[in-house]
């Protein structure tokens, strides 16, 4: 039988993400700010529903999901998007700071075929402020960062 699920305090990191937020990046908008409402459900998963319109002037939305797997370890999550086909699936950890999201995933490589290791972070600046920032893995195995968005909730 499977075990229900507990709020635990790897939870209160997610749960800074509920709210209202503006979001602004050049890479993703083209300067257009988008919009995001973070929902809780029942503090175990967090739902991140996001839309705007992309740089060619498309109507776009994008849902994250978070949440913590203790048998894991691990922060787990994934994304999709209107504009691509392809379901983002995430693992992660929270940094020493406590105030960072480090989450690891593959996906398809921009720059060719087949598939490449991606880093996303979600930082928390203060309560109202946060990034998130898309980096690829590097052939020497660095991060090279290429998106960046910034959150602003909406009071």
């Amino acid at each position: 039988m499977m075990k229900t699920a507990e709020v635990l305090k790897e939870h209160s990191f997610l749960e800074r993400l509920v709210g209202d937020w503006t979001v602004s990046s050049p890479e993703m908008s083209g300067g257009k700010d988008w919009t995001e409402n973070v929902r809780s459900l029942h503090g175990i998963w967090f739902v991140a529903e996001g839309t705007g319109l992309m740089p060619d002037g498309r109507q776009a939305a994008t849902i994250l999901t978070l949440g913590y797997n203790a048998e894991k370890g691990k922060y787990v999550g994934s994304w999709i998007g209107s504009m691509m086909d392809y379901m983002w699936v995430y693992e992660g950890e929270v940094d020493a700071s406590g105030n960072v999201l480090d989450l690891y995933t593959t996906g398809p490589d921009f720059n060719g075929e087949g598939l490449a290791d991606y880093r996303e972070q979600i930082t928390f600046l203060d309560p109202d402020h946060r990034t998130f920032t898309s980096s690829a893995r590097q052939p020497d195995g660095s991060w090279k960062q290429f998106m960046e968005a910034h959150y602003t909730r909406k009071i």
